[in-house]
């Protein structure tokens, strides 16, 4: 049921969590592929990936965009860690990186049972400091988005990285495209996009939610629901546990239950999102060439 140009709503819940006023604001153009947004609170600033290009923008209120880091070894997902510092998933390099405050960067996986990396594709931090990320083969597809080669890993996984021993092990083996990834609020639920059908129409197109036991094991892997328009890329979740996804045709939301509540529409495909602002309550949108936002009711919830 559309009320509007700008939504469709599923549920009676979703225009409470939407601003019915509100517009949806194209912040920059000119990407060829835009993916990975952060927010950083304390630097009134967001970071993205436009990963053909090799680089990381910088936004700011005010400020515009300026390129935050070039070449970027074709960095896709971006998070930072509850030091504040970027995290990045390098499809070049095959690697996933920390940026220190003196802005050098530290290496923090490429390796898996002594064989390279895929092509680590984006990542969340936990409360604990342990750092979960995707690895499928899209950053060595082609040439497009990484470089061309042939998977050295036997599967395409979900991994945790130990914060303290920096130590990597693969608690997902099972999937076809593992992308995006996010916490429910209390971090009891890791949601993870299987988006196999990019390349395989028989392939999924759905987000699957894992109960976290003991705060690094996952358990009782389920669907949790299904994209009907493209893929799931990028998730989110706000303070509420609704989980927000990419999709071919913009925003989908769906509530912890899994029912979808509505859609935010937008006029590119979708690959990823994150909540900002001062009050977390603005939603920034990378989509093919663009970069979008829009005010919403909700609020992200704290991990990036």
């Amino acid at each position: 049921m559309p009320i509007a140009p700008l939504y469709h709503v599923d549920d009676p819940r979703f225009p409470h969590m939407i601003v019915g006023s509100a517009r949806l604001e194209e912040l920059y153009s000119g990407c060829r592929w835009a993916e990975g947004p952060v927010w950083f609170g304390d630097a009134n600033q967001l970071l993205w990936s436009d990963i053909p290009n090799q680089r990381i923008l910088r936004w700011t209120p005010g400020g515009g965009v300026s390129v935050f880091r070039e070449p970027s070894n074709f960095a896709n997902g971006l998070t930072r860690d509850r030091q504040g510092r970027l995290v990045a998933c390098e499809h070049g390099l095959r690697r996933v990186t920390r940026t220190e405050p003196d802005g050098t960067l530290t290496v923090l996986a490429e390796r898996h049972a002594g064989k390279p990396l895929n092509s680590p594709n984006d990542a969340v931090v936990k409360s604990d400091g342990s750092i979960w990320f995707t690895d499928p083969t899209y950053g060595i597809l082609s040439d497009y988005e990484g470089y061309r080669a042939v998977p050295e890993q036997a599967t395409r996984n979900v991994y945790r990285l130990d914060p303290e021993s920096g130590a990597i092990e693969a608690v997902v083996t099972d999937f076809n495209q593992p992308n995006g990834l996010a916490f429910s609020p209390d971090e009891r639920v890791l949601y993870v996009a299987d988006s196999g059908a990019s390349h395989d129409e028989t392939l999924p197109r759905h987000i699957r939610a894992f109960d976290v036991a003991d705060g690094r094991r996952l358990e009782n892997g389920r669907v949790f629901c299904l994209i009907d328009e493209g893929i799931p890329d990028g998730i989110r979740t706000d303070t509420q546990g609704n989980l927000w996804s990419s999709a071919g045709d913009g925003v989908h939301c769906f509530a912890p239950d899994g029912t979808r509540l509505g859609k935010i529409l937008v006029p590119q495909t979708v690959a990823n999102l994150t909540f900002g602002g001062p009050r977390r309550n603005r939603l920034f949108i990378a989509a093919t060439n663009s970069l979008y936002a829009i005010y919403v009711t909700v609020t992200g919830s704290q991990a990036p």
